[in-house]
């Protein structure tokens, strides 16, 4: 049975600039076909543009609030909202609340450097 404490988790940067802990995934588990894990963002900071050719994500924020950019439409997102992020799509995160963003992501197949291709900033 394989159980692992936030605790215990090592925290690193993705390729898109995020700060995870990888709670479940194929490096610490059984778990093959998806990870999850827990992302933090200091206020004001925010995800470089980003998509997955293959992986698939939810989001599911637990504290904070956030500008939450899927291709050209932004919404507010806030504790509890569970954001669908399927492949292909640019998307970004940015931290517009006063205290720490923390939130769930999900990845199937599970979270790989290589599977994440940066963009360069869109100007409104």
């Amino acid at each position: 049975m394989d159980i692992v404490n936030h605790r215990d988790t090592v925290p690193f940067t993705t390729a898109d600039g995020s700060t995870i802990r990888e709670l479940l995934a194929h490096r610490n588990s059984a778990i093959r076909q998806q990870s999850l894990a827990e992302a933090r963002l200091q206020p004001g900071c925010a995800t470089v543009p980003h998509h997955h050719a293959v992986t698939e994500e939810i989001y599911y924020i637990l504290t904070g609030t956030a500008a939450m950019t899927l291709g050209v439409e932004t919404r507010d997102v806030g504790p509890g909202d569970a954001i669908a992020i399927p492949p292909g799509i640019r998307h970004t995160i940015r931290n517009t609340g006063s205290q720490e963003l923390v939130f769930l992501c999900t990845c199937a197949p599970g979270y790989e450097h290589t599977d994440t291709f940066l963009e360069p900033p869109t100007h409104s």
